[in-house]
């Protein structure tokens, strides 16, 4: 049997959409169709169902994803003997990552990587949103929450401090802030409650409701671009904040967050080469950065 019709047969079945499948394997969602169509003539029956746009493995497929698992198992180890024997590494390495954190630390980082390792190709998810392993979104995801427990494999990557920021400017313009209370009589740039991605990002039911929002975004970007045009305070990282001249920090000693960044990819990817490269690299970022981070205490 035709290993490709397998690759293409799993890559389906754990993203259940032929677009995302296509993604992963860099092709068109046309040539996912059509290995599948061949290989369920070769099964002799269906082996997915159509529910709400998504592909679901039926129970032919079911019993077929086992046998095409161990293929694949066997497939990653003879390319991780031939990766060790010649010291390269090759093939797609896809991280998720938070957009802040994604942007600003990891892509910079990635790309001195990706020179030192011209075979590698790294795909880079840097998005206002939580990117899902368990549908194979990424191979390697960092994440704001811990992820649940099961066939993954997680680490806790690093903490990163949180202050409220706005301009020189801005502060000149209104009340002065001298307690927490005195942040009620300001206007404030936040993310958009029912768009939430993660309940880390609650920053404000701690300091307590504002009266008004110059702003709300999905993104910590687009709201660091507001803060600095003077439109309000925000709660940024400290390493998207720190380094814009245009910004200070209001209550720096008081009004503070800390956070934790969460790494995980799946188990059955541990053991092979490039995940494993990357992984240590994204650690090892991760850790010469604290200053970057604001080193939370």
């Amino acid at each position: 049997m035709d290993w490709d019709h397998l690759r293409y047969f799993l890559e389906l079945a754990r993203a259940r959409k032929l677009s995302a499948a296509a993604r992963r394997l860099d092709v068109q969602h046309t040539t996912v169709s059509r290995r599948i169509r061949a290989l369920e003539q070769i099964v002799g029956a269906p082996l997915f169902t159509r529910s709400g746009g998504e592909y679901l493995v039926s129970e032919a497929g079911r019993r077929l994803v086992p046998q095409a698992e161990a293929m694949e198992a066997a497939c990653q180890a003879v390319t991780g003997v031939a990766s060790a024997r010649t010291g390269e590494l090759s093939g797609v390495v896809r991280i998720g990552a938070t957009e802040g954190f994604g942007t600003l630390v990891l892509a910079p980082a990635l790309a001195r990587f990706a020179q030192q390792h011209p075979g590698l190709v790294i795909d880079l998810l840097a998005v206002p949103r939580s990117v899902n392993l368990s549908q194979r979104e990424a191979d390697i995801v960092v994440s704001l929450e811990r992820p649940a427990r099961g066939n993954v494999v997680a680490t806790r990557l690093c903490d990163y401090a949180l202050r409220l920021y706005a301009t020189p400017d801005y502060l000149a313009r209104h009340a002065p802030i001298r307690t927490r209370e005195d942040l009620q009589q300001h206007a404030f740039i936040s993310y958009i409650d029912d768009l939430l991605f993660s309940k880390e990002l609650r920053f404000l039911a701690e300091l307590g409701r504002p009266q008004r929002h110059a702003l709300r975004s999905t993104g910590v970007l687009a709201q660091h671009q507001a803060a600095a045009a003077g439109a309000g305070i925000a709660v940024l990282p400290a390493f998207v904040a720190d380094r814009d001249p245009r910004l200070e920090a209001v209550l720096p000693g008081e009004a503070h967050f800390e956070r934790t960044f969460w790494m995980s990819m799946t188990a059955e990817n541990r053991a092979v080469p490039r995940m494993q490269a990357v992984w240590a690299f994204l650690r090892e970022t991760a850790q010469a950065s604290g200053e970057l981070l604001g080193r939370p205490g």
